[in-house]
């Protein structure tokens, strides 16, 4: 037999006093695609960022092929055996993707100066090899969250890399990317290519792998062949106890709970449209796929977008078109669909990122005051189960399901009248998911409203009743207790009963 394509044996590593991995590893065969499965803060990260040569283990050993890894300091010899995707795209936005395919290694002529038809000429050439159909004149701006990660693939490829790692690669795409994502991963397999696929979305591990390892606590838990292990062994592996979703408790609201939010001939700018009355205690989903508005709609109604139309009413308060800061005042808390961009300052601790909305907890004779803060940001912790020593720690050292955990504290911070919530769990573990639903029930049982925005079943199967939208319209509203088949029909356009 051949050798595996990677093998990481023994892997200790430390940060300071946290270990972040203890004599782990794994085997990655070729032509292989690997599911690497943990909850946040498993070690999944930093095993990545020991393959692909940004960190050094503590103790352990690294093999490519048989052969020991190369040089730290290599960064060529690293480009040519492993190449990384990751969530947070490092595709440069200002520049063409012709420029990025070629970055630091443009085609120069004897005067030194760039040649951009050739640099073009032979960036056509590469995304054609590999089937990627991008034009490479247009700024990298431009491209949908589906197209750089094909070019970010392409660009691996190029260096000779045929081991590539794709750090939760559907997080922001819809059902349609994703089935053309797994298809591209697919023919690139049959090309020889192999993947190490990380993602916190169980099913797809169904979908797409044939070998899944499991990490918890730093450690090694087990590797299998996916067949083997079902779901639900799946998951306890992963957190060493049965988790079920937090779909059993259900209160509705009384049926004369008074009407909290009022959306009426809501317009977005791309032409969304949404009219919506939900009561006291009530959590309504709005569901759909990728371009179907429901975002859109999301964001006008807490301000993040001014629509182009329409009303906004929260407890009797007309809410200001566009502006955070009056739907802020009005009660409105908020989860956004990208915590890097919109939910995060990660240069920032905890404290300061929860209570950055409600300097009127913290301050004291108009001044902020650290112990206030901290007090408050001590609770979050701990009702939100956010793992850290403290308030002080930086958000950016946090996981990824701990820093959507510091997002969810914020918007509760202001205890909200109106929670909105856009795809709130994208991303994050099968424990931080039930944590992060979990709070729903709380939210609701203090009277107020939730909006679940999302395409996640498991999101919306907390819902009271889910609008389902398409191409910019509620095209369904299905009541508690729908199938996933016709929600999942609904979000596509498609009506079960007439097929």
């Amino acid at each position: 037999m051949s050798p595996a394509v990677v093998e990481a044996a023994h892997i200790t590593k430390r940060f300071g006093s946290t270990v972040a991995l203890s004599d782990a590893g794994i085997v990655v065969d070729q032509g292989e695609t690997h599911a690497l499965v943990g909850r946040n803060g498993a070690g999944k990260s930093t095993l990545v960022g020991i393959l692909t040569g940004l960190q050094t283990p503590d103790a352990g050993t690294v093999t490519f092929g048989g052969t020991p890894a190369p040089p730290i300091s290599d960064r060529d010899a690293w480009r040519q055996r492993v190449a990384c995707v990751y969530q947070k795209s490092t595709i440069i936005p200002t520049l063409t993707v012709a420029e990025n395919l070629f970055l630091n290694r443009h085609a120069r002529g004897r005067d030194r100066l760039i040649r951009w038809s050739t640099l073009r000429r032979e960036a056509e050439q590469l995304l054609a090899t590999w089937a990627v159909d991008v034009d490479v004149r247009q700024p990298a701006a431009t491209l949908s969250v589906e197209q750089r990660q094909f070019v970010e693939i392409a660009r691996a490829l190029s260096f000779g890399a045929r081991f590539i790692i794709l750090d939760e690669p559907t997080a922001q795409l819809d059902a349609a990317g994703i089935s053309r994502l797994f298809d591209r991963i697919r023919d690139l397999r049959a090309q020889g290519v192999t993947f190490l696929f990380i993602s916190h979305h169980l099913q797809e591990i169904y979908e797409i792998c044939d070998q899944v390892t499991v990490f918890r606590d730093a450690r090694h838990i087990v590797s299998a062949p996916v067949a083997d292990l079902d779901r639900q062994a799946l998951v306890t592996a992963m957190t060493g106890e049965d988790v079920t979703m937090p779909e059993a408790v259900h209160r509705p609201p009384p049926a004369d709970a008074p009407v909290l939010l009022s959306v009426r001939d809501l317009r977005t700018r791309s032409g969304a449209e949404l009219s919506i009355e939900a009561r006291t205690g009530e959590v309504v989903g709005i569901a759909g796929a990728g371009g179907s508005g429901k975002v859109e709609v999301a964001e006008a109604i807490v301000g993040l977008a001014r629509p182009s139309g329409g009303t906004v009413v929260l407890d009797g308060r007309t809410l200001r078109p566009g502006s955070v800061p009056d739907a802020l005042d009005a009660g409105v808390g908020l989860v956004p669909q990208d915590r890097h961009r919109e939910g995060l300052i990660p240069q920032l601790s905890i404290g300061e990122n929860v209570t950055m909305t409600v300097p009127d907890r913290i301050t004291r004779n108009g001044f902020i005051s650290p112990a206030r803060r901290d007090a408050v940001a001590r609770e979050a912790i701990a009702d939100l189960a956010i793992k850290a020593t403290g308030p002080d720690v930086a958000v950016s050292d946090l996981s990824g399901g701990n820093q959507q955990k510091t997002v969810m504290a914020r918007a509760l911070a202001s205890d909200p009248k109106l929670l909105v919530l856009i795809t709130p769990t994208a991303g994050v573990d099968v424990r931080s998911k039930q944590t992060l639903l979990g709070v729903v029930d709380e939210v609701r049982g203090r009277g107020s409203t939730v909006l679940v925005v999302s395409d996640e079943l498991d999101d919306l199967r907390i819902c009271d009743r889910v609008l389902v939208m398409f191409q910019g319209r509620v095209v369904a509203e299905k009541p508690r207790g729908w199938t996933d088949n016709e929600l999942v029909a609904a979000m596509e356009g498609v009506d079960l009963h007439h097929v």
